[in-house]
């Protein structure tokens, strides 16, 4: 089996959940809308061509490997909105502080961030997928947008490094990957990453991950991150397996 596998790394991640009201929740994990997002901006496909958009989130599956789920970060945030009464609808930011400066109003906000968390993906193709992983990988290489991992302020700290591998299950492909130091200090981050527990999320059938563990253990979990349209914001549920190394 063919995986195009690259690791997520930056100060500052944030993998939304359903936001209700006032919050906004990070999961540990990276959603798939997230990694279908990065791809897209990498291939340069915008929000609004919904046909690309939907041959990327049904063209692959993913899996994630949680080398490090970082810390927990919520920010207290306010920001300035007109209220929606009237006719005037505001297309963009500065319609909003230009045409409705008179109905300004605060709009309070707690969102959650995660410091220094590292992911490796794996990506596989399925029949009909629109690209190889050869093209994918060439796009994460030179991407067409700016990538971030989840909101536009949080920004890459590390290169992508996508490569190719050839490996029986998804276990082995995460593990023949080349691990290339993040910090100056290999050692350091060596017995950074030792510190945690090794977590893996994927889709498809429970053996997929590894046909030498015993997976009995596993949790199937359910997930409101599934596209349906990204530029009317939808999602619907989608299952993923949930497996953490040393449990059976």
């Amino acid at each position: 089996m063919d995986y195009l596998v690259f690791r997520l790394y930056g100060p500052m991640a944030s993998w939304g959940e359903i936001a209700v009201g006032e919050a906004r929740h990070s999961a540990a994990c990276p959603s798939k809308s997230a990694l279908i997002g990065l791809l897209a901006a990498a291939l340069g496909i915008r929000r609004d061509e919904e046909q690309r958009q939907q041959q990327l989130t049904q063209g692959y599956r993913i899996a994630v490997k949680q080398q490090a789920a970082g810390s927990l970060l919520r920010d207290y945030h306010t920001s300035q909105v007109p209220d929606s009464a009237g006719k005037r609808v505001y297309r963009t930011r500065r319609d909003e502080l230009l045409f409705g400066r008179d109905r300004l109003g605060t709009q309070l906000s707690s969102r959650e961030y995660r410091c220094d968390s590292k992911q490796l993906v794996a990506l596989s193709a399925l029949d009909g997928a629109p690209y190889t992983l050869a093209e994918l990988q060439a796009a994460l290489l030179r991407p067409r947008f700016q990538l971030s991992l989840g909101r536009k302020a949080c920004v890459l700290a590390a290169p992508l490094a996508p490569e190719l591998v050839d490996a029986p299950d998804l276990k082995r492909a995460f593990q023949q990957y080349p691990q290339r130091p993040i910090l100056h200090d290999a050692g350091v981050e060596s017995r950074w990453l030792a510190d945690q527990q090794h977590g893996y999320y994927w889709e498809g059938a429970r053996e997929a991950l590894s046909t030498d563990d015993d997976l009995s253990g596993a949790q199937l979990l359910n997930r409101h991150d599934q596209p349906v349209s990204r530029s009317r914001w939808q999602f619907q549920p989608r299952q993923q397996w949930f497996w953490q190394e040393g449990e059976s």
